[in-house]
Protein backbone atom coordinates (compact mmCIF):
# COMPACT_ATOMS: atom_id res chain seq x y z
CA UNK A 1 0.00 0.00 0.00
CA UNK A 2 2.90 2.35 0.60
CA UNK A 3 2.63 5.79 2.14
CA UNK A 4 1.33 7.76 -0.81
CA UNK A 5 -1.81 9.70 -0.05
CA UNK A 6 -3.53 8.59 -3.26
CA UNK A 7 -3.41 4.99 -2.12
CA UNK A 8 -4.22 5.27 1.56
CA UNK A 9 -7.88 4.64 1.07
CA UNK A 10 -7.92 1.77 -1.35
CA UNK A 11 -9.62 -0.52 1.05
CA UNK A 12 -11.45 1.34 3.64
CA UNK A 13 -14.32 3.59 4.48
CA UNK A 14 -15.32 5.45 1.35
CA UNK A 15 -17.24 7.89 3.45
CA UNK A 16 -20.21 8.70 1.27
CA UNK A 17 -20.30 6.60 -1.85
CA UNK A 18 -19.88 3.23 -0.26
CA UNK A 19 -20.00 3.89 3.45
CA UNK A 20 -17.57 1.29 4.57
CA UNK A 21 -15.40 -1.33 3.09
CA UNK A 22 -18.32 -3.67 2.65
CA UNK A 23 -21.87 -2.39 2.85
CA UNK A 24 -23.81 -5.41 3.78
CA UNK A 25 -26.37 -7.58 5.26
CA UNK A 26 -29.84 -7.27 6.52
CA UNK A 27 -29.37 -8.58 10.01
CA UNK A 28 -26.82 -9.04 12.71
CA UNK A 29 -26.89 -12.80 12.47
CA UNK A 30 -23.78 -14.83 11.78
CA UNK A 31 -23.53 -17.43 9.04
CA UNK A 32 -24.13 -21.05 9.97
CA UNK A 33 -21.30 -23.53 10.16
CA UNK A 34 -22.37 -24.90 6.76
CA UNK A 35 -22.33 -21.47 5.10
CA UNK A 36 -18.85 -21.60 3.57
CA UNK A 37 -17.18 -20.88 0.26
CA UNK A 38 -17.47 -24.01 -1.92
CA UNK A 39 -14.64 -24.99 -4.24
CA UNK A 40 -15.40 -25.14 -7.95
CA UNK A 41 -14.74 -28.37 -9.90
CA UNK A 42 -11.07 -28.82 -10.78
CA UNK A 43 -12.01 -29.63 -14.39
CA UNK A 44 -12.58 -26.49 -16.46
CA UNK A 45 -16.09 -26.53 -17.98
CA UNK A 46 -16.08 -27.00 -21.73
CA UNK A 47 -17.90 -23.73 -22.35
CA UNK A 48 -15.18 -21.81 -20.49
CA UNK A 49 -12.22 -23.54 -22.17
CA UNK A 50 -11.87 -20.92 -24.95
CA UNK A 51 -11.21 -18.25 -22.32
CA UNK A 52 -8.52 -20.39 -20.68
CA UNK A 53 -6.94 -21.10 -24.08
CA UNK A 54 -6.70 -17.48 -25.25
CA UNK A 55 -3.33 -15.89 -25.99
CA UNK A 56 -2.52 -12.42 -24.73
CA UNK A 57 -1.05 -9.95 -27.23
CA UNK A 58 1.38 -7.88 -25.22
CA UNK A 59 2.12 -4.33 -26.30
CA UNK A 60 3.97 -1.32 -24.97
CA UNK A 61 2.03 0.48 -22.20
CA UNK A 62 3.60 3.86 -22.71
CA UNK A 63 5.28 3.41 -19.32
CA UNK A 64 8.92 2.30 -19.58
CA UNK A 65 9.44 -1.34 -18.65
CA UNK A 66 5.75 -2.31 -18.71
CA UNK A 67 3.67 -4.31 -21.15
CA UNK A 68 -0.11 -4.25 -21.45
CA UNK A 69 -2.73 -6.57 -22.90
CA UNK A 70 -6.47 -7.20 -22.98
CA UNK A 71 -8.05 -10.42 -21.71
CA UNK A 72 -11.56 -11.64 -22.40
CA UNK A 73 -13.77 -13.19 -19.73
CA UNK A 74 -17.45 -14.10 -19.81
CA UNK A 75 -19.70 -11.30 -18.66
CA UNK A 76 -21.69 -13.93 -16.76
CA UNK A 77 -19.89 -17.13 -15.78
CA UNK A 78 -23.22 -18.94 -15.44
CA UNK A 79 -24.16 -17.92 -18.99
CA UNK A 80 -20.89 -17.65 -20.92
CA UNK A 81 -22.76 -17.45 -24.21
CA UNK A 82 -24.27 -14.08 -23.26
CA UNK A 83 -21.17 -12.09 -24.18
CA UNK A 84 -17.74 -11.07 -22.97
CA UNK A 85 -16.14 -8.45 -20.78
CA UNK A 86 -12.71 -7.10 -21.64
CA UNK A 87 -10.18 -6.80 -18.81
CA UNK A 88 -7.00 -4.74 -18.83
CA UNK A 89 -3.78 -6.51 -17.80
CA UNK A 90 -0.28 -5.16 -17.26
CA UNK A 91 3.05 -6.67 -16.30
CA UNK A 92 6.71 -5.93 -15.70
CA UNK A 93 8.84 -8.96 -16.38
CA UNK A 94 11.23 -10.36 -13.79
CA UNK A 95 14.46 -8.42 -13.78
CA UNK A 96 16.76 -11.24 -12.57
CA UNK A 97 19.17 -12.54 -11.53
CA UNK A 98 17.89 -15.72 -9.94
CA UNK A 99 15.35 -18.34 -10.87
CA UNK A 100 12.09 -16.95 -12.24
CA UNK A 101 9.24 -17.99 -9.91
CA UNK A 102 6.36 -17.15 -12.23
CA UNK A 103 3.87 -14.31 -11.99
CA UNK A 104 2.99 -12.37 -8.85
CA UNK A 105 -0.46 -10.85 -9.13
CA UNK A 106 -1.12 -7.75 -7.00
CA UNK A 107 -4.29 -5.94 -5.97
CA UNK A 108 -4.42 -2.80 -3.77
CA UNK A 109 -8.01 -3.14 -2.58
CA UNK A 110 -10.96 -0.80 -2.70
CA UNK A 111 -12.96 -2.37 -4.10
CA UNK A 112 -12.39 -0.04 -7.00
CA UNK A 113 -8.67 0.62 -6.71
CA UNK A 114 -6.81 0.28 -10.00
CA UNK A 115 -4.43 -2.66 -9.76
CA UNK A 116 -2.60 -1.49 -12.87
CA UNK A 117 -2.00 1.97 -11.43
CA UNK A 118 -0.80 0.33 -8.20
CA UNK A 119 1.53 -1.92 -10.18
CA UNK A 120 3.00 0.87 -12.28
CA UNK A 121 3.26 3.50 -9.55
CA UNK A 122 4.40 1.30 -6.69
CA UNK A 123 4.46 -2.51 -6.68
CA UNK A 124 6.64 -3.14 -9.73
CA UNK A 125 9.14 -0.49 -8.67
CA UNK A 126 8.73 -0.39 -4.88
CA UNK A 127 8.41 -4.01 -3.80
CA UNK A 128 11.70 -5.46 -2.51
CA UNK A 129 14.23 -5.97 -5.29
CA UNK A 130 14.61 -9.76 -4.76
CA UNK A 131 10.86 -10.20 -5.26
CA UNK A 132 10.83 -8.13 -8.43
CA UNK A 133 13.91 -9.98 -9.68
CA UNK A 134 12.28 -13.40 -9.53
CA UNK A 135 8.64 -12.67 -10.32
CA UNK A 136 6.89 -11.12 -13.30
CA UNK A 137 4.89 -8.42 -11.54
CA UNK A 138 1.32 -8.55 -12.89
CA UNK A 139 -1.96 -6.70 -12.35
CA UNK A 140 -5.46 -6.89 -13.78
CA UNK A 141 -7.98 -4.15 -13.17
CA UNK A 142 -11.01 -6.06 -11.84
CA UNK A 143 -14.18 -5.95 -13.92
CA UNK A 144 -15.88 -2.58 -13.60
CA UNK A 145 -12.69 -0.87 -12.40
CA UNK A 146 -10.48 1.72 -14.13
CA UNK A 147 -9.45 0.25 -17.52
CA UNK A 148 -11.71 -2.83 -17.35
CA UNK A 149 -15.09 -1.59 -18.62
CA UNK A 150 -15.43 0.85 -15.73
CA UNK A 151 -18.69 1.49 -13.92
CA UNK A 152 -19.76 5.12 -14.35
CA UNK A 153 -22.42 6.97 -12.37
CA UNK A 154 -22.15 10.75 -12.04
CA UNK A 155 -20.23 13.55 -13.72
CA UNK A 156 -17.81 15.75 -11.80
CA UNK A 157 -20.29 18.46 -10.79
CA UNK A 158 -22.80 15.89 -9.59
CA UNK A 159 -20.09 14.06 -7.66
CA UNK A 160 -19.04 17.30 -6.00
CA UNK A 161 -22.61 17.78 -4.80
CA UNK A 162 -22.76 14.15 -3.70
CA UNK A 163 -19.60 14.27 -1.60
CA UNK A 164 -20.81 17.46 0.05
CA UNK A 165 -24.15 15.96 1.13
CA UNK A 166 -24.87 16.33 4.84
CA UNK A 167 -24.14 12.94 6.42
CA UNK A 168 -25.46 13.83 9.88
CA UNK A 169 -29.05 14.91 9.20
CA UNK A 170 -30.58 17.09 11.90
CA UNK A 171 -34.16 17.05 10.68
CA UNK A 172 -36.55 15.41 8.22
CA UNK A 173 -35.54 17.71 5.36
CA UNK A 174 -31.86 16.87 5.71
CA UNK A 175 -32.65 13.18 6.04
CA UNK A 176 -34.72 13.32 2.85
CA UNK A 177 -31.86 15.13 1.13
CA UNK A 178 -29.44 12.35 2.06
CA UNK A 179 -31.81 9.67 0.79
CA UNK A 180 -32.28 11.62 -2.43
CA UNK A 181 -28.50 11.78 -2.89
CA UNK A 182 -28.17 8.01 -2.48
CA UNK A 183 -31.00 7.45 -4.95
CA UNK A 184 -29.52 9.84 -7.52
CA UNK A 185 -26.16 8.09 -7.26
CA UNK A 186 -27.73 4.65 -7.75
CA UNK A 187 -29.91 5.80 -10.63
CA UNK A 188 -26.88 7.31 -12.34
CA UNK A 189 -25.03 4.01 -12.07
CA UNK A 190 -28.00 2.14 -13.55
CA UNK A 191 -28.40 4.58 -16.41
CA UNK A 192 -24.73 4.64 -17.38
CA UNK A 193 -23.61 1.11 -16.47
CA UNK A 194 -26.70 -1.05 -16.20
CA UNK A 195 -25.25 -3.82 -18.37
CA UNK A 196 -22.22 -4.47 -16.19
CA UNK A 197 -23.70 -3.79 -12.72
CA UNK A 198 -25.00 -7.36 -12.12
CA UNK A 199 -21.62 -8.85 -13.05
CA UNK A 200 -18.95 -7.14 -10.91
CA UNK A 201 -19.04 -9.36 -7.84
CA UNK A 202 -15.91 -10.47 -6.02
CA UNK A 203 -16.63 -14.08 -7.01
CA UNK A 204 -16.63 -13.09 -10.69
CA UNK A 205 -13.39 -11.12 -10.24
CA UNK A 206 -11.79 -14.13 -8.54
CA UNK A 207 -12.81 -16.35 -11.44
CA UNK A 208 -11.21 -13.83 -13.80
CA UNK A 209 -7.97 -14.23 -11.85
CA UNK A 210 -8.02 -17.96 -12.50
CA UNK A 211 -8.39 -17.38 -16.24
CA UNK A 212 -5.44 -15.00 -16.06
CA UNK A 213 -3.37 -17.51 -14.09
CA UNK A 214 -3.84 -20.09 -16.85
CA UNK A 215 -3.25 -17.59 -19.65
CA UNK A 216 0.03 -16.52 -18.01
CA UNK A 217 1.14 -20.15 -17.89
CA UNK A 218 1.20 -20.51 -14.10
CA UNK A 219 0.06 -23.73 -12.43
CA UNK A 220 -0.70 -21.92 -9.19
CA UNK A 221 -1.66 -18.35 -8.34
CA UNK A 222 0.93 -16.30 -6.45
CA UNK A 223 -0.70 -13.15 -5.07
CA UNK A 224 -0.36 -10.14 -2.79
CA UNK A 225 -3.66 -8.49 -1.91
CA UNK A 226 -4.18 -5.53 0.41
CA UNK A 227 -7.37 -4.62 2.28
CA UNK A 228 -10.35 -5.59 0.07
CA UNK A 229 -7.73 -7.43 -1.99
CA UNK A 230 -7.55 -9.92 0.89
CA UNK A 231 -11.22 -10.75 0.40
CA UNK A 232 -10.59 -11.16 -3.32
CA UNK A 233 -7.59 -13.41 -2.64
CA UNK A 234 -9.37 -15.46 0.00
CA UNK A 235 -12.34 -15.86 -2.32
CA UNK A 236 -9.98 -17.22 -4.97
CA UNK A 237 -8.53 -19.68 -2.46
CA UNK A 238 -12.02 -20.84 -1.51
CA UNK A 239 -12.96 -21.41 -5.15
CA UNK A 240 -9.65 -22.91 -6.31
CA UNK A 241 -7.79 -24.30 -3.28
CA UNK A 242 -5.63 -26.71 -5.31
CA UNK A 243 -4.52 -23.86 -7.60
CA UNK A 244 -3.65 -21.57 -4.70
CA UNK A 245 0.07 -20.91 -4.31
CA UNK A 246 1.74 -18.28 -2.14
CA UNK A 247 -0.94 -15.80 -1.07
CA UNK A 248 -0.26 -12.76 1.11
CA UNK A 249 -3.46 -11.23 2.52
CA UNK A 250 -2.44 -7.91 4.09
CA UNK A 251 -4.95 -5.86 6.09
CA UNK A 252 -7.41 -8.74 6.12
CA UNK A 253 -11.18 -8.76 5.98
CA UNK A 254 -13.45 -11.21 7.77
CA UNK A 255 -15.84 -12.59 5.12
CA UNK A 256 -18.08 -14.23 7.73
CA UNK A 257 -19.42 -10.98 9.19
CA UNK A 258 -22.75 -9.44 8.16
CA UNK A 259 -22.18 -5.94 6.88
CA UNK A 260 -23.80 -4.16 9.76
CA UNK A 261 -21.15 -5.79 11.95
CA UNK A 262 -18.45 -5.03 9.39
CA UNK A 263 -19.48 -1.39 9.35
CA UNK A 264 -19.75 -1.19 13.13
CA UNK A 265 -16.39 -2.85 13.72
CA UNK A 266 -14.73 -0.66 11.13
CA UNK A 267 -16.20 2.36 12.90
CA UNK A 268 -14.45 1.10 16.04
CA UNK A 269 -11.27 0.78 13.98
CA UNK A 270 -11.36 4.42 12.97
CA UNK A 271 -11.90 5.43 16.59
CA UNK A 272 -8.86 3.35 17.59
CA UNK A 273 -6.79 5.00 14.88
CA UNK A 274 -7.99 8.49 15.84
CA UNK A 275 -7.09 7.92 19.49
CA UNK A 276 -3.61 6.90 18.42
CA UNK A 277 -3.35 10.11 16.40
CA UNK A 278 -4.78 12.15 19.27
CA UNK A 279 -2.37 10.64 21.81
CA UNK A 280 0.48 11.74 19.57
CA UNK A 281 -1.06 15.14 18.89
CA UNK A 282 -1.77 16.22 22.47
CA UNK A 283 1.88 15.68 23.38
CA UNK A 284 2.78 18.47 20.95
CA UNK A 285 2.54 22.13 21.96
CA UNK A 286 1.04 23.08 18.60
CA UNK A 287 -1.70 20.40 18.55
CA UNK A 288 -4.77 22.10 17.04
CA UNK A 289 -7.03 19.89 19.17
CA UNK A 290 -5.46 21.03 22.44
CA UNK A 291 -3.00 19.39 24.80
CA UNK A 292 -5.36 18.09 27.49
CA UNK A 293 -6.16 14.48 26.59
CA UNK A 294 -7.21 12.28 23.66
CA UNK A 295 -10.81 12.41 24.91
CA UNK A 296 -10.75 16.20 24.93
CA UNK A 297 -9.17 16.20 21.48
CA UNK A 298 -11.99 14.03 20.18
CA UNK A 299 -14.62 16.34 21.67
CA UNK A 300 -12.97 19.37 20.11
CA UNK A 301 -12.84 17.69 16.72
CA UNK A 302 -16.51 16.79 16.99
CA UNK A 303 -17.32 20.41 17.91
CA UNK A 304 -15.34 21.54 14.86
CA UNK A 305 -17.37 19.22 12.63
CA UNK A 306 -20.60 20.61 14.11
CA UNK A 307 -19.47 24.17 13.43
CA UNK A 308 -18.88 23.26 9.78
CA UNK A 309 -22.34 21.70 9.63
CA UNK A 310 -23.75 25.09 10.54
CA UNK A 311 -21.29 27.25 8.60
CA UNK A 312 -18.81 25.85 6.04
CA UNK A 313 -15.51 27.67 5.63
CA UNK A 314 -13.80 28.88 2.44
CA UNK A 315 -11.00 27.12 0.59
CA UNK A 316 -8.69 28.25 -2.20
CA UNK A 317 -11.32 27.05 -4.70
CA UNK A 318 -14.94 27.88 -5.46
CA UNK A 319 -15.96 25.05 -3.10
CA UNK A 320 -16.43 25.36 0.64
CA UNK A 321 -15.38 22.90 3.32
CA UNK A 322 -18.40 21.54 5.14
CA UNK A 323 -18.77 18.80 7.70
CA UNK A 324 -18.82 15.88 5.26
CA UNK A 325 -15.69 16.84 3.33
CA UNK A 326 -13.83 17.73 6.52
CA UNK A 327 -14.71 14.36 8.05
CA UNK A 328 -13.51 12.60 4.91
CA UNK A 329 -10.24 14.52 5.05
CA UNK A 330 -9.63 13.46 8.65
CA UNK A 331 -10.56 9.85 7.88
CA UNK A 332 -8.15 9.85 4.95
CA UNK A 333 -5.23 10.68 7.23
CA UNK A 334 -6.09 7.80 9.55
CA UNK A 335 -4.89 5.30 6.94
CA UNK A 336 -1.23 6.22 7.32
CA UNK A 337 0.59 7.76 10.25
CA UNK A 338 2.87 9.49 7.74
CA UNK A 339 -0.13 11.74 6.99
CA UNK A 340 -0.52 12.85 10.61
CA UNK A 341 1.65 16.01 10.23
CA UNK A 342 -0.40 16.98 7.19
CA UNK A 343 -3.58 16.46 9.19
CA UNK A 344 -2.33 18.55 12.12
CA UNK A 345 -1.48 21.39 9.74
CA UNK A 346 -4.80 21.08 7.96
CA UNK A 347 -6.78 21.14 11.20
CA UNK A 348 -4.78 24.11 12.47
CA UNK A 349 -5.47 26.25 9.41
CA UNK A 350 -9.12 25.21 9.36
CA UNK A 351 -9.81 25.73 13.07
CA UNK A 352 -7.65 28.78 13.69
CA UNK A 353 -7.57 30.53 10.30
CA UNK A 354 -10.92 29.40 8.84
CA UNK A 355 -9.10 28.10 5.78
CA UNK A 356 -10.31 24.68 4.65
CA UNK A 357 -7.95 24.19 1.69
CA UNK A 358 -5.69 21.58 3.30
CA UNK A 359 -8.54 19.37 4.55
CA UNK A 360 -10.26 19.69 1.18
CA UNK A 361 -7.08 18.44 -0.49
CA UNK A 362 -7.06 15.39 1.78
CA UNK A 363 -10.70 14.67 0.96
CA UNK A 364 -10.17 15.13 -2.79
CA UNK A 365 -7.17 12.80 -2.73
CA UNK A 366 -9.30 10.23 -0.94
CA UNK A 367 -12.03 10.47 -3.55
CA UNK A 368 -9.49 10.57 -6.42
CA UNK A 369 -10.71 13.95 -7.65
CA UNK A 370 -8.21 15.94 -9.70
CA UNK A 371 -7.74 19.67 -9.89
CA UNK A 372 -10.03 19.91 -12.93
CA UNK A 373 -12.95 18.43 -11.01
CA UNK A 374 -12.79 15.01 -12.62
CA UNK A 375 -13.12 11.81 -10.58
CA UNK A 376 -11.76 8.38 -11.34
CA UNK A 377 -14.32 5.60 -11.19
CA UNK A 378 -13.09 4.42 -7.75
CA UNK A 379 -16.23 5.53 -5.94
CA UNK A 380 -18.57 4.08 -8.55
CA UNK A 381 -16.87 0.67 -8.68
CA UNK A 382 -16.64 0.60 -4.90
CA UNK A 383 -20.39 0.93 -4.50
CA UNK A 384 -21.12 -1.46 -7.37
CA UNK A 385 -19.02 -4.28 -5.90
CA UNK A 386 -20.03 -3.73 -2.28
CA UNK A 387 -23.74 -3.56 -3.00
CA UNK A 388 -23.57 -6.74 -5.10
CA UNK A 389 -21.45 -8.74 -2.65
CA UNK A 390 -23.84 -8.31 0.29
CA UNK A 391 -27.37 -7.03 0.91
CA UNK A 392 -27.71 -3.53 2.37
CA UNK A 393 -26.73 -2.89 5.97
CA UNK A 394 -29.92 -0.90 6.52
CA UNK A 395 -33.15 -0.87 4.56
CA UNK A 396 -34.51 2.50 5.70
CA UNK A 397 -33.61 5.74 7.46
CA UNK A 398 -35.63 4.56 10.45
CA UNK A 399 -33.30 1.57 10.86
CA UNK A 400 -30.29 3.90 10.79
CA UNK A 401 -31.78 6.20 13.42
CA UNK A 402 -32.19 3.25 15.77
CA UNK A 403 -28.58 2.19 15.17
CA UNK A 404 -26.92 5.62 15.56
CA UNK A 405 -26.40 5.30 19.36
CA UNK A 406 -24.56 2.00 18.87
CA UNK A 407 -22.32 3.55 16.20
CA UNK A 408 -21.68 6.62 18.35
CA UNK A 409 -20.65 4.36 21.21
CA UNK A 410 -18.20 2.67 18.85
CA UNK A 411 -16.86 6.07 17.78
CA UNK A 412 -17.95 9.32 19.41
CA UNK A 413 -16.12 11.21 16.65
CA UNK A 414 -17.19 9.39 13.48
CA UNK A 415 -20.06 7.10 14.53
CA UNK A 416 -23.09 9.14 13.49
CA UNK A 417 -21.83 9.87 10.00
CA UNK A 418 -20.65 6.33 9.40
CA UNK A 419 -24.01 4.94 10.49
CA UNK A 420 -25.82 7.08 7.94
CA UNK A 421 -23.25 6.27 5.25
CA UNK A 422 -24.18 2.62 5.69
CA UNK A 423 -27.58 3.31 4.11
CA UNK A 424 -26.22 3.70 0.58
CA UNK A 425 -26.91 0.17 -0.72
CA UNK A 426 -30.56 0.30 0.34
CA UNK A 427 -31.38 1.98 -2.98
CA UNK A 428 -29.12 -0.05 -5.26
CA UNK A 429 -30.77 -1.09 -8.54
CA UNK A 430 -29.35 -4.64 -8.55
CA UNK A 431 -30.16 -7.22 -5.91
CA UNK A 432 -27.16 -8.51 -3.99
CA UNK A 433 -25.90 -11.93 -5.05
CA UNK A 434 -23.62 -12.65 -2.07
CA UNK A 435 -24.02 -13.41 1.62
CA UNK A 436 -21.60 -13.46 4.57
CA UNK A 437 -19.75 -16.77 4.70
CA UNK A 438 -16.66 -18.44 6.05
CA UNK A 439 -13.79 -19.39 3.77
CA UNK A 440 -11.79 -22.49 4.65
CA UNK A 441 -9.96 -23.29 1.37
CA UNK A 442 -9.31 -26.87 2.41
CA UNK A 443 -6.33 -28.27 0.53
CA UNK A 444 -4.70 -24.93 -0.23
CA UNK A 445 -1.02 -24.20 0.40
CA UNK A 446 -0.16 -22.12 3.49
CA UNK A 447 -1.32 -18.51 3.21
CA UNK A 448 -0.01 -15.52 5.17
CA UNK A 449 -2.67 -13.28 6.74
CA UNK A 450 -1.31 -9.94 7.96
CA UNK A 451 -3.01 -7.82 10.62
CA UNK A 452 -1.98 -4.41 12.00
CA UNK A 453 -3.04 -3.83 15.60
CA UNK A 454 -4.28 -0.26 15.07
CA UNK A 455 -5.47 -0.53 11.49
CA UNK A 456 -8.42 1.85 11.00
CA UNK A 457 -10.09 0.26 7.98
CA UNK A 458 -9.55 -3.47 8.55
CA UNK A 459 -9.46 -3.98 12.32
CA UNK A 460 -6.93 -6.47 13.66
CA UNK A 461 -9.67 -8.84 14.82
CA UNK A 462 -10.58 -9.39 11.17
CA UNK A 463 -7.11 -10.74 10.41
CA UNK A 464 -7.38 -13.02 13.42
CA UNK A 465 -10.74 -14.29 12.19
CA UNK A 466 -9.62 -14.91 8.61
CA UNK A 467 -6.44 -16.69 9.67
CA UNK A 468 -8.56 -18.88 11.93
CA UNK A 469 -11.09 -19.67 9.18
CA UNK A 470 -8.54 -20.61 6.53
CA UNK A 471 -7.37 -24.19 7.00
CA UNK A 472 -3.81 -23.15 6.18
CA UNK A 473 -3.86 -19.52 7.32
CA UNK A 474 -0.82 -18.21 9.18
CA UNK A 475 -1.31 -14.96 11.08
CA UNK A 476 1.48 -12.36 10.96
CA UNK A 477 0.85 -9.55 13.49
CA UNK A 478 2.27 -6.05 13.12
CA UNK A 479 2.04 -3.94 16.27
CA UNK A 480 1.65 -0.53 14.70
CA UNK A 481 -0.49 2.19 13.16
CA UNK A 482 -1.91 2.62 9.69
CA UNK A 483 -3.60 0.46 7.10
CA UNK A 484 -1.72 -2.70 6.00
CA UNK A 485 1.89 -3.57 6.86
CA UNK A 486 3.93 -4.87 3.91
CA UNK A 487 6.29 -2.28 2.50
CA UNK A 488 5.50 0.30 5.19
CA UNK A 489 8.77 0.37 7.07
CA UNK A 490 8.85 -2.75 9.22
CA UNK A 491 11.94 -4.82 8.41
CA UNK A 492 10.42 -7.68 10.38
CA UNK A 493 7.22 -7.72 8.31
CA UNK A 494 9.02 -7.30 5.00
CA UNK A 495 11.62 -9.97 5.75
CA UNK A 496 8.95 -12.45 6.81
CA UNK A 497 6.82 -11.89 3.69
CA UNK A 498 9.81 -11.83 1.34
CA UNK A 499 10.97 -15.18 2.67
CA UNK A 500 7.52 -16.61 2.13
CA UNK A 501 7.23 -15.28 -1.43
CA UNK A 502 10.76 -16.32 -2.43
CA UNK A 503 11.20 -19.57 -0.51
CA UNK A 504 7.65 -20.65 0.31
CA UNK A 505 8.38 -20.60 4.05
CA UNK A 506 5.33 -19.31 5.91
CA UNK A 507 5.82 -17.80 9.38
CA UNK A 508 5.20 -19.96 12.42
CA UNK A 509 2.15 -19.63 14.60
CA UNK A 510 2.04 -16.41 16.61
CA UNK A 511 4.66 -14.48 14.60
CA UNK A 512 4.68 -10.83 15.72
CA UNK A 513 6.55 -7.77 14.50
Amino acid sequence: MGTRLRNIRTGGSLFLAAALLISGCTSGSSPSDDDTESALPTQTPKELQPYYDQKLRWRDCGVPGFQCASMKAPLDYEKPGDGDIELAVARKKATGPGKRLGSLLVNPGGPGGSAIEYLQSYAAIGYPEPVRAQYDMVAVDPRGVARSEPVECLDGKAMDAYTETDMTPDDRAERDGLVAAFKKFSQGCEQKSGKVLPHVSTVAAARDMDVLREVLGDKKLQYVGASYGTFLGATYAGLYPTRTGRLVLDGAMDPSLPARQLNLQQTEGFETAFRSFAEDCVRRKDCPLGTDSPDAAGKRLKEFFRSLDEQPIPTNTDRELGESLATTGVIAAMYDEAAWPQLRDGLATAIEDKDGAALLYLADSYYERDGDGKYTNLMFANAAVNCLDLPPAFKSPEEVEKAVPEFEKASPVFGEGLAWASLNCAYWPVEASGEPHEIHAEGAAPMVVVGTTRDPATPYKWAEALADQLDTGRLLTYDGDGHTAYGRGSDCVDTTINRYLLEGKAPGEGKKC
